[in-house]
């Protein structure tokens, strides 16, 4: 069991040096680069079952494909942060982190 949860931070901790390394480009990469850099978060998160941050990348890939960069990148990559995080499994987290997003966006 010991290997499975040292396994898990590994994981992770490799997902938030992702998402870390995508806010400290400060909106200085490349439309494609940072579409391709989310699906690999999104794509990871999937793989370890971490349904609210594959989910959140899943959202802001698409806020990506209709807006472009801007400033709401950062409030979905705190919250992927966030979400990478949590322990708790199940649609009602995802559903609790989709609920955070929509407040922070104003939607």
């Amino acid at each position: 069991m010991a290997m499975k949860s040292d396994a898990m931070m590994l994981v992770r901790s490799d997902l938030i040096n992702r998402i870390d390394a995508i806010a400290a480009q400060g909106g200085h990469l490349q439309l494609a680069s940072l579409c391709e850099q989310v699906d690999m978060i999104r794509h990871i998160a999937r793989v370890y079952n971490l349904g609210p941050v594959e989910q959140m990348a899943s959202t802001l890939e698409s806020a990506l494909a209709l807006d472009g960069h801007g400033a709401m990148i950062l409030s979905y990559l705190d919250l992927m942060r966030d979400a990478v995080g949590c322990e708790a499994v199940g649609p009602h987290v995802t559903t609790a982190y989709l609920a955070a997003m929509s407040l922070r966006m104003g939607a």
